[in-house]
């Protein structure tokens, strides 16, 4: 089965009658504009997405027909979890984090990071809340700014985050 564009969410599906095959992923096959994977049923999906920015979420359609729909599974992993105390401390661990060149994630107040042991005895030896836990890594936070877009950068945003705790 060959795919070249993601087909919707099943947020915004009406589901019933219909078998669904998990694709599953691992977190960092989500960016992936070429791959080969099985699905659970076995079917060989071969992925060659040919727009840009075709990052694959959660329960992201595949395929449809009239009795089967092939959907995104992303997989759980060991995560570093980070509960910050403040939001300069908030602003400081995307900075350093960011520096590091290291994906990140946010999942309501926490931030996630895929455990690496390096990272996660730094954050100890730091002084940070974290822990490990088996967490999906959903939602990456975008460090980069769009080349024709009018949007902030990370840090732009998080400078203005700690300004405006600070009462500036």
């Amino acid at each position: 089965m060959l795919i070249r564009e993601k087909l919707g969410n099943l947020s915004a599906l009406d589901v019933d009658g219909y078998r669904i095959d998990k694709l599953r992923l691992e977190w960092y096959e989500t960016n992936k504009r070429v791959l080969h994977k099985r699905t659970d049923a076995g079917t060989e999906v071969i992925m060659r997405f040919l727009k840009e920015n075709q990052e694959l979420q959660q329960d992201d359609i595949l395929y449809k027909d009239e009795r089967c729909i092939v959907s995104v599974e992303v997989i759980a992993c060991d995560t570093i979890v980070i509960e910050p105390a403040s939001s300069q401390q908030l602003a400081s661990l995307c900075y350093e984090i960011g520096n590091k060149h290291l994906p990140l994630f946010y999942d309501e107040d926490l931030l996630l990071l895929p455990l690496e042991d390096p990272i996660l005895r730094w954050l100890m030896a730091s002084g940070y809340n974290v822990k490990v836990e088996k967490r999906k890594l959903l939602h990456q936070l975008k460090t980069s700014v769009a080349a024709h877009g009018n949007s902030a950068s990370l840090f732009s945003k998080i400078l203005q985050l700690t300004n405006a705790s600070n009462g500036r």
